[in-house]
């Protein structure tokens, strides 16, 4: 397969050609004396009509195609033939600088991106076909464009805004190449700003059950994780076509089509880059999604974020609907979310600086995360972790506004070695099985959770004082009793 195919060679198409590098690069023209100053330069240049379909007929499939003739209505048709032979294939065309808004708005409704500037066309040229975030596409492109029915894009169990987005991201990105695909998740939406971004954005999304069967779709994808069945219910042998995340992963990673940038402060900017490059316009639906996942997973773009975060935002900012994200963002609070913030901040046990607290039984998840960042404005506080009881699991959520602390790294110390555990350096979680709790009630049960509450507390605080990297040991035999059936190594909240 050619990397590069020109069709047609014009000023702004010869400039293009001097831009990338000649191997893999194939120029098709009918002007014999471009031809000839092509292959004086070691060239690929073959003699064609780019319009007519018999000329594209031999030629292999490319990663990208540039339409550069220099006459607007000639590169229509050539885009028009390029879509019949190549379906799949991205199309970048140029326009001349005497081309009129109408010549513009002929070639934009057939091309996936339209220069017309000597510097712009330089740049496009480059980033089109050398830089990784173009290989990165054109790849994704290739693999969508590969799958036979339809596509379950696939979030983390009980997914966030920045899941959530990216989502439905996706999902616009497949069916710009024919693609049916559905945005999917198993769990819950219970935090009451992520229930609020769903409602008020009407996005389409699938609840699955943990049982439901999957035989309907024909490919898979997980965004914002990595590894089917660590924290979603998938089967863990599940054949994965495309993975885009921006966290580490934490063991190998399956999938066709993989994407993993830690250097990105979250999974939205990734997609928002991708619908650029496939051309998508932006509806006032996915921008504000997309926006409000780059927010909360940069914590207000404090927290590890990048210059591709600012980028992705500025760009998105146009289309976002303002009133619709300030509602979002401004919810009503449930009681049950103000018992578990109470409970923690009466059950908290305090070392220096870090605080470690039980919130009892929970009935909602996502209120852990808030008691902790609750407890972390305490004065003199800098590191918070808060667990909670909900059936036979326990849930950790722990937040961190210390420069020498890696909560990801110290939860996974604590934790792994009894259940699963992972995150940033200043937000980290995870989740415990207590196979012990099943069958128990009454003062039975009251008596194990608080063995196992100070089990959790233990291994926090002993995990903070240990040199990173170093595993908490097995704290007593009750330890290794209680989390018995705990999920496997390497699983991931």
């Amino acid at each position: 397969m050619s990397s590069r195919l020109v069709l047609g060679c014009g000023s702004a198409g010869r400039r293009i050609v001097d831009r990338l590098p000649e191997e893999g690069i194939v120029v098709v023209d009918d002007d014999p004396d471009v031809l000839e100053s092509l292959r004086e330069d070691g060239i690929e240049a073959l003699e064609g009509d780019p319009t007519d379909p018999a000329t594209l007929e031999d030629l292999e499939s490319p990663a990208v195609v540039f339409v550069a003739g220099d006459s607007p209505s000639r590169n229509r048709r050539t885009i028009e033939r390029v879509r019949e032979r190549f379906p799949s294939a991205p199309v970048v065309a140029t326009l001349t600088f005497d081309a009129t808004p109408a010549d513009r708005r002929e070639i934009e409704t057939v091309a996936d991106h339209v220069v017309d500037s000597r510097g712009t066309v330089r740049d496009v040229a480059f980033e089109w076909t050398v830089g990784e975030s173009a290989q990165k596409a054109l790849a994704l492109r290739r693999r969508l464009s590969t799958i036979d029915g339809k596509l379950a894009v696939v979030t983390h169990d009980n997914p966030d805004p920045d899941a959530l987005a990216s989502a439905v991201a996706l999902v616009d990105v497949a069916e710009t190449v024919g693609l049916e695909a559905e945005a999917c998740y198993f769990g819950e939406i219970s935090h009451q700003k992520n229930r609020a971004m769903v409602n008020l954005l009407d996005l389409d999304l699938r609840h699955l059950e943990y049982d439901a069967g999957l035989e309907e779709f024909a490919a898979f994808a997980l965004v914002d994780h990595s590894r089917p069945g660590i924290n979603d219910g998938l089967p863990e042998d599940l054949h994965v076509d495309v993975v885009i995340d921006h966290h580490p992963p934490r063991g190998p990673v399956p999938g066709e089509f993989v994407d993993l940038r830690a250097g990105v402060g979250a999974t939205s900017t990734m997609l928002t880059g991708y619908l650029q490059r496939f051309g998508v316009d932006l509806d006032a639906q996915t921008a504000t999604a997309l926006l409000y996942g780059i927010r909360v997973d940069t914590d207000g773009f404090t927290r590890e974020v990048s210059s591709t975060d600012f980028e992705a935002a500025a760009d998105l900012l146009a289309h976002v609907d303002s009133d619709v994200l300030e509602r979002i963002e401004t919810p009503t609070v449930d009681g049950e979310t103000y018992d578990t913030v109470a409970r923690a901040i009466k059950n908290r046990t305090r070392e220096g600086s870090v605080v470690a607290a039980s919130a009892g039984r929970i009935t909602n998840r996502d209120a852990l995360p808030q008691a902790a960042e609750r407890l972390l404005t305490m004065e003199g506080i800098d590191t918070t972790l808060v667990f909670g009881f909900l059936e036979e699991m326990v849930f950790v959520s722990a937040r961190s506004q210390a420069s020498d602390v890696d909560l990801g790294a110290v939860l996974r110390d604590a934790y792994d070695p009894i259940g699963s555990a992972g995150g940033h350096a200043d937000m980290a979680g995870g989740q415990l099985e207590i196979g012990m709790l099943a069958g128990t009630d009454g003062s039975e049960a009251d008596s194990l959770r608080s063995v196992v509450e100070e089990v959790i507390t233990h291994r926090f605080f002993e995990a903070i004082r240990s040199r990173p990297g170093t595993p908490v040991s097995a704290y007593s035999r009750t330890s290794e009793l209680l989390f018995s059936t705990g999920v496997e190594e390497g699983d991931r909240p």
